[in-house]
């Protein structure tokens, strides 16, 4: 009978120890930067301001407003821009 205890007490630590060590995996691996993420950064003319930010294929898509009205940069990964619209 004592073996049996102990048999059970000892599966029961390697369940609690199992469960403990996938929940320190799974947060490990959600908390971490996207894969491809890179710092980017753009020269703006002075007097544009930001509107919008999204994410568009593998290029990223600013909204500006300025002085010389609205329009829209589209920078690649190394942020370099590859494109512009221009609201008339």
């Amino acid at each position: 009978m004592g073996a049996l205890k102990a048999l059970v007490v000892g599966m029961g630590v390697l369940i609690v120890a199992g469960t403990v060590i996938l929940v320190v995996l799974l947060i490990q691996r959600s908390g971490g930067p996207a894969r491809g993420s890179a710092d980017v950064t753009a020269n703006l003319p002075a007097g544009n301001r930001i509107m919008g930010i999204a994410g568009v294929e593998n290029r990223l898509a600013i909204w500006l407003e300025g002085p010389e009205g609205s329009r829209v940069l589209l920078l690649d990964a190394q942020g370099r821009q590859v494109g512009e619209l221009r609201a008339r």
